[in-house]
């Protein structure tokens, strides 16, 4: 199977643009005035996936050092299926549900809106180094694939990281 780069790269751009337009248009869609009480526990199984996923990566990343490329795969398919689902979980809330304001003043909401800032900013980035991260492994070019991957897993433990952090400091005002 051909698995070049640039067969994906189309793939990889629709993707990368897509997901950030469709999640910055759901802020602007109108929301229902009538949703289940389950729809509320969405933000506390996001930050639970992103805290997962900050494991999971954790984890491959200790397999791989340790050459254990059997399990780095299955863990690194495991943080990749997570993020999926972190993604539709949030999709789904936010289609359904208004934004919560963040209620803190002072220097915690200058630290709040720091931290939620670089992770928005971050997790737009990371979506399309994850995808080249990817590619390049399953088309065994791996000498590629370690080089992306030494920037790719620092800025998704810091999105998934921080994804738990903003939630924790906005979880009070929900």
């Amino acid at each position: 199977m051909d698995l070049s780069q640039s067969k994906f790269k189309p793939i990889i751009i629709i993707v990368s643009i897509l997901i950030p337009v469709v999640v910055a248009a759901l802020y602007l869609l109108p929301k229902s005035n009538s949703v289940g009480e389950e729809v509320y526990l969405l933000p506390m199984l996001n930050a639970f996936i992103n805290g997962i996923t900050s494991l999971v990566l954790i984890a491959a990343f200790i397999a791989i050092k340790n050459k254990n490329i059997v399990l780095h795969k299955r863990l690194m398919l495991g943080a990749l299926t997570l993020s999926v689902l972190f993604l539709l979980s949030y999709i789904t809330y936010h289609l359904l549900t208004e934004s919560t304001p963040y209620g803190g003043t002072g220097m915690m909401k200058v630290i709040y809106l720091s931290i939620l800032i670089s992770h928005i900013l971050l997790a737009i980035v990371i979506v399309p180094l994850v995808l080249i991260t990817f590619i390049r492994a399953l088309a065994e070019k791996f000498d590629k694939h370690k080089k992306i991957a030494r920037i790719t897993l620092p800025l998704w433990l810091y999105v998934t990281i921080t994804g738990v952090i903003v939630y924790l400091m906005i979880s009070p005002y929900y």
